[in-house]
């Protein structure tokens, strides 16, 4: 036995990284206000956002991420796969609709097909390895295999007796399907896509795990868990799991297949019988979570290897079935605005959503008075911002002039399209500041009040159809009326 974990071992340490270790985010769309693909794209380059994976291959999005540099995973979703798995023809359509169409434009870096499919759609396995072997090939034919990855997500559900992780191994039942798609993933040069969520391991342990383990935070070392056979430590569950994925795929001879982690996170908010899923939670596992990955660490078996995380998800989607959990894993709300502000000091700029460097968008000493006018229309009208606390009698009416009400038009347009630097313009007259320009009773989008907690306020998705809509277009014509025919002219003749 010693000398077969060894072996293991040294087999093991075949695995090699190619590049560093990065953080993407899952972006779902089952919300009932999606925000504008703009919008989306707004807010990953307002945080730094290089990778993303959809769980589609939305011909919208992938236009809105074109030359944005942004790495893109693509995805066949679960309801095309056995079209796909059994039409090489099929097959080569999709590769030319949503990937030759975009790229290069578009950075797609990979195709994954299907999602936890052993797992939520068994009755599909048969045809899994073909389906990604039929984009492969359209993708050869299209001479863009060696720049796009074929591979396709699985739940960490899959392998069995997870710890110590130099015990684990797949289950072997579906050792006829895993077997030729690690043989596919091994000659193509792809890697092993792996989700893998401590919640849930931490919720089904009836105690078993520690919730610290599962959040990452510091463990003394009588309480790190010790693989009794390789004498490893682990502080965390993600690392575990890491591991036992590589010796599952070692126990049937594939060695250097590199892991990455297509999803993982932590509900901040649940039902009565999830009194784990908080906030302060949420935070400390995303933010642990970033740290490590970026950083470089690695997992104990294999210090320094690359794991790359996608962080599911980047919104809260409030029309996902099941319990509130289920609801509540984002980072943002629909509206742009962070769930949490992740305590991240030390980490890069990637997710920096922290309030300790807050912006603002506002009106330019000096500006001229008509040019201002012409923009504050456009920002109440075609921009969709909601300047009806403009209004009088409202909030931000007071100081009733244009340099004021075009300030507060400016910065919601700005945070409406997250803080991008180009949502700052407005053909001159406006530029960004860290000055807070609330007053009052007038709190601004993003404003820290007294509590010194972030304002959340709901800024309309640019696709949207709510009342919000008629009360803008009230504001403009009734404060329109009360302009100068040439602001009017300025108004149609400027173009933002």
């Amino acid at each position: 036995m010693a000398v077969l974990f060894l072996l293991l071992l040294l087999a093991i340490s075949g695995v090699t990284a190619d590049e560093g270790a990065y953080i993407g985010v899952n972006i779902g769309t089952d919300l009932s206000n999606m925000p504008h693909p703009t919008q989306v794209v707004a807010l990953l380059k307002a945080q730094n956002i290089r990778y993303v994976r959809l769980y589609n291959a939305d011909q919208a999005m992938l236009v809105a991420l074109a030359k944005t540099g942004i790495q893109v995973m693509i995805s066949v979703p679960n309801e095309q796969l056995l079209g796909i798995g059994q039409s090489n023809s099929t097959a080569a359509n999709w590769v030319s609709k949503n990937i030759v169409a975009h790229y290069p434009a578009t950075n797609i870096t990979a195709v994954c097909v299907g999602s936890e499919v052993l797992t939520t759609l068994p009755n599909a396995a048969s045809v899994l390895v073909n389906a990604m072997k039929f984009i492969h090939s359209a993708l050869v034919a299209s001479n863009l295999d060696h720049l796009i990855k074929v591979s396709t997500p699985l739940s960490s559900s899959i392998i069995l007796d997870s710890f110590p992780p130099s015990q684990a191994f797949f289950n072997r039942s579906w050792n006829p399907v895993l077997v030729p798609m690690l043989n596919f993933l091994q000659s193509t040069g792809s890697y092993f896509m792996l989700n893998i969520y401590p919640y849930y391991d931490y919720m089904q342990s009836n105690g078993v795990i520690p919730l610290d383990y599962a959040l990452f935070k510091p463990l003394p070392p009588s309480k790190e868990a010790v693989d009794a056979n390789t004498l490893v430590h682990y502080t965390n569950v993600f690392d575990a799991m890491v591991d036992a994925a590589y010796f599952a795929m070692t126990f049937l001879n594939f060695t250097n297949i590199p892991v990455i982690v297509t999803e993982t996170g932590w509900p901040s908010k649940g039902d009565a019988n999830e009194p784990d899923a908080t906030l302060e939670n949420a935070n400390t596992y995303n933010s642990n979570l970033i740290r490590r990955v970026l950083n470089q660490t690695g997992t104990p078996k294999h210090p320094g290897i690359a794991v790359s995380t996608y962080i599911y998800e980047l919104y809260n989607e409030d029309t996902r079935p099941g319990p509130i959990s289920e609801k509540n894993w984002g980072l943002f709300e629909a509206n742009g605005d962070p769930v949490y502000i992740l305590r991240l000091a030390g980490s890069g700029l990637v997710l920096a959503n922290d309030t300790t460097n807050q912006t603002y968008c506002a009106a330019k000493d000096g500006a001229d008075l008509k040019m201002l006018q012409a923009a504050l229309d456009w920002a109440c009208g075609p921009g969709k911002v909601d300047c009806s606390p403009l209004l009088q009698g409202k909030p931000c009416y007071e100081p009733d002039n244009v340099i004021a009400h075009a300030t507060y038009a400016f910065d919601t347009y700005y945070h409406q399209m997250a803080k991008a630097s180009d949502a700052c313009n407005f053909n001159g007259v406006a530029s960004i500041t860290t000055t807070d320009p609330s007053h009052g009773s007038c709190i601004f989008t993003g404003s820290l009040g007294m509590n010194g907690t972030m304002v959340n306020m709901t800024a309309p998705s640019l696709n949207s159809t709510t009342s919000n809509s008629s009360t803008r277009n009230f504001y403009v014509i009734g404060f329109t009326d009360l302009l100068m025919l040439t602001k009017v002219v300025m108004w149609c003749v400027i173009s933002f």
